[in-house]
Order: C-alpha cells, then sequence, then structure tokens
C-alpha cells in the first residue's frame, strides 16, 4: 500500500518491456499481477509530475490488465467511458514515455482520442457514450463479416445517464456480440451481497454453468411450462443475491458482482465471457483510488490533483500568502444560498456536478431543497420545467458543455412555454486542460438563437452575483454564462440589486476604435484599449443586446470590435453584425472570438493566447485590421457612418 505519490521514477521492469497488448499477452499470471502493482506505481508518479485525473484509474489497474491481456487489442475495441479511468490504459499501449505531457500543450490528451492512437477506439469526454459506441462497433462487425470483440467499459454514475440505458434496452431487440463492463467503485447499483453473491458470480461465469444454461435453453424451449419455470427459477435465485434482474430483463446475460482486483478471478471471468454470443453483461466492484492510502480514505477529494511542485532545498524566507481569489462557481455558490434564504421556492438542480458547480454548501444547508439528478442533463432540464409549472423557482446549474447535452429540453420544455428557470451556465469559454470536449465554446451560439431567452455574461465576480440575481428575478427563462477558474479580483457586494436587462455600461472612452466586451475578457479589452486609445464597453448582455449604445458607438467611431470567448459563428459578435445589418448601417466591424475549429488541450492561458484572446493578441488583431483599411483606401475616419433610428 502507497502512503504518498513517489518523487522519482519508480522502479518497473514489467512495465518497461510493455509497449503494446501482444507482448503484455505473453506474460503469466504472477507477471501480469507485478505487472499492475508496477502501473499503479507509474501511475502515481506520473499524475504527481503532471496533476490530472488518478483516482479512478488506480480502481481498474486490474481490469486494464485483465482485458489487454485477454482480448486481441487493438483489434479487439475496448470503448472506454469518459475517459479518467484510462490513464493505465495509456501506460499500457505505448504511451508510458509520453505520459508527462498528460494534459498539457502538444502532449497526451487526458481522454481517449482516436488521432492518437488505434488502442483509443472511440474518442469521449461526456459521459455515458460507451455502450452506444461499442454496440455500433460490434453491429459493423456483424454485417462486415469481420471477427472481432467488442468490450464497453463504463461506471456506475455513467450508467445512469439517459444514453446509456437506452443502449442497454436497444441491446435486446438487436442482439449484438458485446460485454459491457460495469466498474462500480461508488456502490450505486446495489450492496454488497457478501460471500454468497461472489460464490454465485463464479458459479454463473463458469464454463459449466454456461454450458448446462444454453443446453438447457435448447431442450426446454421445446417444452413450454419447463422453460418458463426454469428461466424464473433463474431470475428469482440472481435477484436474490445480485443485483442483476434489471440487466437480464432487458436481454443482458448478466454476471457479478465480482471483486474488480482480484486479478486471477478476473482473467478467468474474461476468458469464459470472451467468447459467448449475445450481450453480455459483467458487474465488477472495484474501489477508487486501490493502492494509494490517501486515495482510499478520501476518493472524492483525490479524483484528481494538482502538479506537485517540487520543494526548495534549505531554509526559505516566508512570504506571506496572497489571499485566494474565489473560484466564478463558489460565487455561483454563496449566491445560491444567500437567495435560498430570502425565497423559499428556490430549488436547486445539478447533473452530478455538485462539487464542481459549487453546490456542496447548498445541499448541506438546504437538502431537501437539491436535486442531484446523477447524470441526466435532459431529465435535469425537464424536471426544471416542470417545477416552474408549479410555483417553484428552479435554478440549473450545469456546465456549458453538458448544457448541450439537454438543447432540445431548453428549447421545447422550457423556452417555448416561457418558463421561469434560471441556467447558472458554469466553464464557459475555453477550460484548460479538458480540451475540446469540456469548452463552453458554443452557448452563445446555441442560445442566441431561442425565443424568450435572456442571455447575460458578466465581466467580473461581483457583476456575476448581480446578474444571477437579475436572471432569478427575471419571469421567464434566463442564462447567466461564467467561465472556468477565478475574475479580476473585484469587491463582491452581499447586497443584491438587479441590473437592467439589455443595459451595456461603458467603461473607457478613446478614439476610432471602439471594444465591445461579451463577459470575463474584459479586463483584457482594456489592457489593448490602453494601448491603442479605444474606447470600451462592457455588455454585459448577449440577449438582448443594447442596441442603443452599439448603434452610438458605430457612429462614432471608425472601427466597431467585439470580443467574446465563444465560437464566432452565431456569437455574440454575430449579433452586433445582425443589429447593424438591420438598421442600414455600414461600418467597419471585426469580431474576435474563437475559431471555427476544436481548441486542443493545455492551459488556459495558452489557449487563449493560440487564438489570439489575450491583450496582446486582441491589440495585434486591432492594429493589423485599421492597417489594413488604411491600405485598401478604406475611409475608417470617425462619424463616417450615418446611423439609421
Amino acid at each position: 500500500m502507497l502512503t504518498e505519490i513517489p518523487a522519482t521514477v519508480p522502479d518497473t521492469p514489467l512495465l518497461n518491456a510493455i509497449d503494446q497488448g501482444a507482448r503484455l499477452r505473453d506474460l503469466d499470471s504472477g507477471q501480469l499481477a507485478q505487472l499492475t502493482e508496477e502501473l499503479r506505481a507509474y501511475l502515481l508518479y506520473t499524475v504527481g509530475q503532471t496533476g490530472g485525473h488518478f483516482g479512478a484509474g488506480l480502481g481498474v489497474a486490474e481490469l486494464s490488465v485483465a482485458l489487454h491481456a485477454i482480448y486481441d487489442t487493438p483489434h479487439d475495441r475496448i470503448v472506454w467511458d469518459v475517459g479518467h479511468q484510462t490513464y493505465p490504459h495509456k501506460i499500457l499501449t505505448g504511451r508510458m514515455q509520453r505520459m508527462h505531457s498528460m494534459r498539457q500543450a502538444g502532449g497526451l490528451s487526458g481522454f481517449p482520442k482516436r488521432s492518437e492512437s488505434d488502442y483509443d477506439t472511440f474518442g469521449v469526454g461526456h459521459s455515458s457514450t460507451s455502450i452506444s459506441a461499442a454496440m455500433g462497433m460490434a453491429l459493423a462487425a456483424r454485417q462486415q463479416g469481420i471477427a472481432r470483440k467488442v468490450v464497453a467499459v463504463i461506471g456506475d454514475g455513467a450508467i445512469t445517464g439517459g444514453m446509456a440505458i437506452e443502449a442497454l434496452a436497444h441491446a435486446g431487440h438487436v442482439r449484438p456480440d458485446m460485454l459491457v463492463v460495469l466498474n462500480d467503485n461508488q456502490m450505486s447499483i446495489g450492496h454488497n451481497t457478501g460471500g454468497l453473491a461472489t460464490y454465485f458470480a463464479k458459479l454463473w461465469a463458469s464454463k459449466t454453468y454456461i454450458a448446462m444454461r444454453e443446453g438447457s435453453k435448447k431442450v426446454l424451449k421445446r417444452i413450454r411450462p419447463a422453460w418458463d419455470l426454469a428461466k424464473r427459477a433463474e431470475e428469482h435465485m440472481k435477484g436474490m443475491v445480485a443485483p442483476g434482474t434489471l440487466f437480464e430483463e432487458l436481454g443482458w446475460h448478466y454476471i457479478g458482482p465480482l471483486d474488480g482486483h482480484d486479478l486471477p478471478q478476473l482473467l478467468q471471468t474474461l476468458e469464459n465471457m470472451k467468447d459467448l454470443e449475445g450481450p453480455q453483461f459483467l458487474h465488477i466492484r472495484t474501489m477508487k483510488g486501490k493502492g494509494f492510502a490517501p486515495a482510499e480514505t478520501d476518493p472524492v477529494g483525490y479524483h484528481a490533483i494538482n502538479k506537485i511542485e517540487a520543494k526548495p532545498k534549505g531554509p526559505q524566507p516566508a512570504v506571506p500568502a496572497a489571499p485566494k481569489k474565489p473560484k466564478y462557481q463558489d460565487i455561483f455558490g454563496r449566491w445560491l444560498c444567500d437567495m435560498a434564504e430570502l425565497d423559499p421556492q428556490l430549488v436547486g438542480i445539478t447533473p452530478a456536478m455538485c462539487e464542481g458547480s459549487g453546490m456542496v454548501d447548498f445541499a448541506r444547508q438546504f437538502p431537501e431543497r437539491y436535486y442531484d439528478v446523477a447524470i441526466a442533463e435532459q431529465h435535469a432540464i425537464t424536471l426544471a420545467a416542470g417545477m416552474a409549472c408549479d410555483g417553484l423557482k428552479p435554478v440549473v446549474a450545469i456546465y456549458s458543455t453538458f448544457l448541450q447535452r439537454g438543447y432540445d429540453q431548453l428549447i421545447h420544455d422550457v423556452a417555448l412555454q416561457k418558463l421561469d428557470v434560471t441556467f447558472a451556465i458554469d466553464r464557459a469559454g475555453l477550460v484548460g486542460q479538458d480540451g475540446p470536449t469540456h469548452h463552453g465554446a458554443f452557448d452563445l451560439s446555441y442560445l442566441r438563437c431561442i425565443p424568450n431567452m435572456v442571455i447575460g455574461a458578466p465581466s467580473d465576480e461581483n457583476e456575476c452575483r448581480q446578474m444571477l440575481y437579475t436572471g432569478y428575478q427575471h419571469p421567464g427563462p434566463a442564462a447567466i454564462r461564467y467561465p472556468r477558474g477565478t475574475g479580476p479580483g473585484a469587491i463582491i457586494a452581499h447586497e443584491m440589486a438587479a441590473l437592467e436587462i439589455g443595459k451595456a455600461v461603458q467603461v473607457r472612452t478613446g478614439s476610432r476604435v471602439a471594444i465591445l466586451s461579451f463577459g470575463t475578457l474584459l479586463p483584457e479589452a482594456v489592457t489593448a484599449a490602453e494601448r491603442l486609445n479605444a474606447t470600451v464597453v462592457d455588455m454585459r448582455w448577449v440577449k438582448p443586446l443594447d442596441e442603443d449604445l452599439v448603434i452610438a458607438m458605430a457612429s462614432q467611431h471608425e472601427l466597431l470590435v467585439t470580443l467574446e470567448e465563444n465560437a464566432l459563428a452565431g456569437g455574440a459578435g454575430a449579433g452586433v453584425n445582425e443589429l447593424l445589418a438591420a438598421r442600414g448601417l455600414v461600418t467597419a466591424v471585426l469580431n474576435l472570438g474563437l475559431p471555427d475549429q476544436f481548441q486542443d488541450h493545455g492551459s488556459q492561458q495558452e489557449q487563449r493566447r493560440a487564438v489570439g484572446l489575450d491583450a496582446e493578441g486582441i491589440a495585434g488583431s486591432i492594429r493589423a485590421r485599421l492597417t489594413a483599411g488604411e491600405l485598401h483606401g478604406q475611409r475608417l475616419t470617425q462619424n463616417a457612418v450615418p446611423v439609421m433610428r
């Protein structure tokens, strides 16, 4: 049992020799057990160097080794759900020497990525997709006559997602030859049923039982009453000792629960199930953080860690710690608790992101008004709609990238009916190391086109708090979007006051150029404006726009610049363009935002610099546009644009 993260590279002789599944399959059972321990030690070391997810990975060390030992990967397909648990898989499949680059610019992705390795059979980032994807691969193999095994690995949290349930139900109809491995590390499917369950799990996975089961089917199906009796007896026996009856009813052959850390048993069970036809379901129990004592006792706290910085040698002068700025999720969490104190009709809803969305205190203080719906974004939104129909005031805390999964419900169930639901949209914009699957790059675009929506983009912490209050007071659907991380350090007023919806604030007066800033890039806009002597407007609201101020800026400046951390296509800048076109105005406009491509992982600062959304990039783009206009003989002079009201 490891008690601390290794500071130096651990001794891993077997792991050093394994760079692909074929070599791993040459090892005997004793060597595979040693390989598993080396895998855990190396995983701990590398995550200590880079930061990232590792609790789930420690829990599936045995499973990762067993899958690659039994299956002919990458010809056989292993589809991992979400990806937090795939670091051991990456180490075993030729990427051991690149683990130091995990989640860094130009390095390995923190999730499975098809372009990174043939062993990464399906790119993921959002939860509950593995069973559908694996089923698609199994059916493709069937149609093309390819002899291929397909395995989906899904967690007990991810299997609560509606998409996973839909796939499980569909499999009973199309009967694909595939295996689903349920990695249950939170006991959310059923309580541990002890030795009897383990005994029967071994029995049901044995070749003798399987042969008897399949042979009995052929005989007893000819005698209908006997077949019905035998089937009911088997189901009742399983129902008494294992939580598998539901899966059997959906058409899956269920085995488990097994100890996911018993490598010999796991190897034998997978070998026995490998050649079975039809949908197979293996339920294993694992411990998140297995093999690392601190993570075993605090699996939530050790879900992921930051990079461990080396301590300098010798005595160091005492440096007073700078006060920590609150994260935007903390701003939301404090507001939610304060608002709940004032309004007994407030309820908070999250799709399995209590900690990430800053709702821990709310859940503790108002448990009867807190709803964690698990990984079910569609349900979360329509649940809120139903609550709003009958007098409650729901607040849905959801990441921008996850709100995409409930888009139909957002349109039909909330906006169409003008229901009073407030959406607190976290992780808007670039999110850093989680990369393209988690960037909140599209929310302004997909929200702006929906009728009845009010959309706010605060520029700092205090404006976020006041805007959340404003959106909550608005008697209809309202979305307030804010980024991952901390803000500029604005003083946060405890007193809440509604902002005027659709009204912007001019924060700097300059000449020639006016920058219309939507959201938390305002400090970058101001820095760039000081270099150019430009005007800056904190737009605050994406919908409705402050039309009068936009038109005034267009009439008083040679160049209008829109700035947002969202896709340019359909975003806030597009809204400004549409307004000018509708008013018949002809003016020079420069839209700055995220380009029409997915942004790879790295730090948020690196990502913003790469797309020109730091102060230097903003100023450089404006200078280039002004220079290009002058070179082409354009009249970029003040008051050159007629204003039509």
